[in-house]
C-alpha cells in the first residue's frame, strides 16, 4: 500500500465520475435466449424443499455481519 491511498473510505473525484458513467450506462442483455435456453429456465423454475431451508439459514447466519453484505431483515 502507497502512503498516497486512502484508508478512510473516501474516493477520489476520479472514481465518483467513473462510477456515475456506469451507472448510467446501458445495461441489456448482449442477446435474447435462445429457444432452448427459455425451455431450460421453466423447468428450472421448480426448486426443492431443502434449497429454501438452505437460502434461509444462509439468511440466519449472514444477518448480524456487518459490512458491505450486510442483510437488513
Amino acid at each position: 500500500m502507497s502512503t498516497d491511498d486512502d484508508t478512510t473510505g473516501r474516493v477520489t473525484d476520479e472514481t465518483v465520475e467513473a462510477d456515475e458513467l456506469d451507472a448510467d450506462a446501458k445495461h441489456d442483455a448482449d442477446r435474447a435466449p435462445t429457444p432452448e435456453e427459455e425451455a431450460a429456465a421453466e423447468r428450472g423454475a421448480e426448486l426443492p424443499p431443502e434449497s429454501a431451508k438452505a437460502y434461509k439459514e444462509a439468511i440466519e447466519r449472514g444477518a448480524d455481519i456487518p459490512g458491505e453484505g450486510q442483510i437488513d431483515l
